[in-house]
C-alpha cells in the first residue's frame, strides 16, 4: 500500500514549523521530508535535520541531474526537495510530509496528483506582523518584504484542500491530526488496509 504524501504550506510567521513539529511528535508515522537549501544555517540547526545545506554551485548540480522533485529561489535562497527519497517511502507505505511554498506545492502535484495540501492562515495581519518581529532575527525593512510576501502567497490558499487558522495553537494542531486521521479513514485506504476483515465482512 502506497503512503499518503501532505504538503503543508504557510506564510513566514503563521506557525507552519512549530505545528509541523508538533504533528510529527504526536504521529510518529509521518516522515518529514529534509529539504537541500543553500541558506546559512540559524542558531540551532543542524545540517540533515533541519536542512541539507549546501552552496549554490552544489544545488544548481543537482537541479541539472534532475534530483530534485521540486526547487524554487525564495528570498534570494534556493529551496529543493528530493525526490528519489519521497518515491521510496511511498513506495514502502510510508506518509510523508513537505513543508513548502506554494509554488513547491505546485510543482509537486504535477508529479504527485493526490498529494493533501494544507494552507496554514494566520488570524491576522496584525498578527502576523507581531509573530515576525516577536522572532527578533529580522530586521524592519525584512519583516515589511515578508509581510508583502505573505500577502501574495495567501492568494493561492484556494489551490489547497484543507486551511488551518492558526489563532490558537492546540487548536490549530487538532484540525491538523484531524486532516491526517481522516486521510487514513477514507473508503478506499481502508479497504486495503483491511482487506481481510472487508472480504469477511461483505
Amino acid at each position: 500500500m502506497s503512503g499518503h504524501l501532505y504538503i503543508v504550506t504557510a506564510p513566514s510567521g503563521a506557525g507552519k514549523t512549530t505545528l509541523v513539529r508538533l504533528l510529527l511528535q504526536n504521529d510518529p508515522a509521518i516522515g518529514l521530508s529534509v529539504s537541500h537549501t543553500t541558506r546559512a544555517p540559524r542558531t540551532g540547526e543542524e545540517n540533515g535535520q533541519a536542512y541539507h545545506f549546501t552552496d549554490v554551485a552544489d544545488f544548481l548540480a543537482r537541479v541539472d541531474r534532475g534530483e530534485f522533485l521540486e526547487w524554487a529561489e525564495v528570498h534570494g535562497n534556493y529551496y529543493g526537495t528530493s525526490r528519489t527519497w519521497i518515491e521510496q517511502q511511498l513506495a514502502a507505505g510510508r506518509d510523508v510530509l513537505l513543508e513548502i511554498d506554494w509554488q513547491g506545492a505546485q510543482q509537486v502535484r504535477k508529479v504527485f496528483g493526490d498529494a493533501i495540501g494544507v494552507f496554514i492562515l494566520p488570524p491576522s495581519m496584525e498578527e502576523l506582523a507581531r509573530r515576525l518581529a516577536g522572532r527578533g532575527t529580522d530586521s524592519e525593512d525584512v519583516i515589511a518584504r515578508r509581510l508583502a510576501a505573505a500577502r501574495d502567497e495567501m492568494r493561492h490558499v484556494g489551490e489547497f484542500d484543507y486551511v488551518i487558522i492558526n489563532n490558537d495553537l492546540q487548536t490549530a494542531l487538532s484540525d491538523l491530526l484531524a486532516v491526517v486521521r481522516a486521510t487514513r479513514l477514507k473508503l478506499p485506504v481502508q479497504q486495503e488496509r483491511h482487506a481481510s476483515l472487508f472480504a469477511s465482512l461483505l
